[in-house]
This record gives structure tokens, sequence and C-alpha cells, in this order.
């Protein structure tokens, strides 16, 4: 009998994590013996967790907040995405090593490859804000020739450390600058808390973005945020965050139980559907 290939999400805390049902439905929508768990995991515990992946028989998995960062420095071995992006959230064994690589970006791009083909030719694109999730999206940006990426942030600095990190094409600015530069960019992306739920904001007003823009916004809960809705409303194309989670767990399932899978309708509602069912 073949032996089962197990695969993990940890996280310190974990409950949260959708993970386990986007696998879960996987597995069996391909009919495949394996399993997929979350697991919380101390950040003491971590170099622990890590060194015993083969001996708890895992073929690799996700990684998720706060171990993100810790991860990319405890593996020796990391894809370009990953190295690029500063973090790990995908993790797989080869030749007995831990290997880590870096899917959000991958997950930021099919996401708006599916609702709006084509996208990376409406640049110039603004990123707002400056932390791990914008340098993924800001990696996604590049690999797709965006020629003119204009990063906003509360603190200019933060900005500059992507500017600085990513070069050509890439600019900094401070958040006073975001009125004027909504008037070209076809590309407004939210790498921000605001909009979520209990944050409830907005991060930039799309009433001065030009018409052919498209919004999209990474957080999804809700998955309607402030940012989207007042695009939607000025009859903007908007692409919600969900599917950046849906398309960045496709490499990782792939590598551990050796199938590609489709990000569908089904899955994409089955997720929707346990988004209302969590306070």
């Amino acid at each position: 009998m073949a032996e089962m290939n197990k695969a993990f999400v940890i996280g310190h805390p974990i409950a949260h994590s959708r993970s386990p049902k986007i696998h879960g439905h996987w597995l069996k929508a391909y009919g495949i013996a394996g399993s997929y768990e979350a697991i919380d995991v101390a950040p003491a515990d971590l170099p622990a967790f890590l060194s015993a992946l083969a001996e708890r028989g895992f073929s690799g998995g996700n990684v998720t907040i706060p171990h993100k960062e810790d991860v990319f420095a405890a593996v020796k071995r990391r894809d370009a995405a990953a190295e690029q992006i500063g973090a790990i959230n995908t993790l797989w064994l080869e030749d007995g090593e831990v290997c880590g690589g870096n899917t959000d970006a991958h997950g930021f791009a099919a996401n708006l490859d599916e609702y709006v083909p084509g996208w990376a030719g409406n640049g110039p694109a603004l990123v707002l804000g400056a932390g791990g999730a914008a340098r993924a999206i800001v990696h996604a940006l590049k690999e797709r020739d965006v020629g003119d990426i204009r990063i906003v942030n509360r603190t200019k600095a933060r900005a500059e450390e992507l500017r600085d990190q990513f070069g050509a094409g890439v600019s900094a600015h401070g958040s006073e600058a975001i009125a004027e530069l909504t008037a070209d960019s076809g590309l407004l992306i939210n790498t921000t808390a605001l909009g979520m739920h209990g944050n409830e904001g907005l991060p930039a007003d799309p009433a001065s973005l030009p018409a052919h823009a498209i919004v999209t916004d990474i957080v999804y809960v809700p998955l309607e945020t402030p940012l989207l809705a007042a695009a939607r409303l000025r009859g903007l194309k908007t692409v919600d965050g969900l599917g950046m989670l849906l398309h960045q767990a496709v490499p990782g399932f792939e590598r551990w139980f050796g199938k590609r899978p489709e990000v569908t309708p089904e899955l994409r509602a089955i997720i929707v559907a346990d988004l209302g069912a969590r306070p």
C-alpha cells in the first residue's frame, strides 16, 4: 500500500486558517489519500518542528503568521521568489533537506489573471502599504514587467526600503502623495489592513482614478472592503483578495501530492460560506 502524503499549515495562533478547507477539498476532489492539518507552533518550538518534518512523515506544508520570516532565516534552500520577498509560506523536502518558497506573488498574479486578463498592461501600479505583503505584490508586478510601480506608505522610509530593494521602475512616497498619484494609476492595490473587519477605513479614494483603472485588495474579510465598494460604485473593475488565498495554495499542493489542482467556483463557494460562518 502506498504511503500517504501528509502536509500541514503552521502558525500561532492557527485556528483561523482556511488552508485545511482548501487542501481538504482538493484531496477529496482528486481522490488522493493524503492529509493536511493545522498545527499551532509557538515561536520557541519552531526550530524543533522544522528539524523533525521527515521524522514525522510530512512531505511539507504552509507557514503563516508569525513564522514566515523566521522560517526564511532557518532554511538553507529557498526559491527565487522567497529570496526576493524575504519570507516563506511553503515548505517541502528535497534530498532530505527542508526547502522553502513563497507563492504569494503567484497567488496575487493568478487571481488577477482569472478576473482581468491582461491586467499587467494597465499600469502605472499604485501599491498601498510597504509590509511583507507589499513586498510579494511588488515582486509579482516586476515579474510581469510593470514598468512604473509606486509604493505609498504612512512611514515613507519603509516604502524607500522596498524601492531600494526592487530598483528600476519603483518609487517611494508618503501618504500625502496618494491623491496626486491616483490621477493616472491604472492599477490600485491595497496591501494594508485598512478595510478589514474591525479596522474599517478607506486607504485611498478611488474617485480620482482613471476610468480604466483596476482596484484590488488583498484583504478578504470582508470580501468587499470599503475600497472595493467605493471603486465598484464608480464603475471601476474590482477584484477581491480571496482569489489570492486560493491561488497561492496551488503550487504547494502540487509539490506535496503530485497533482496541480484547479481553483474552481465550487472551492470559492466553500470558502465564502466559511467566511460567513465565522465571527
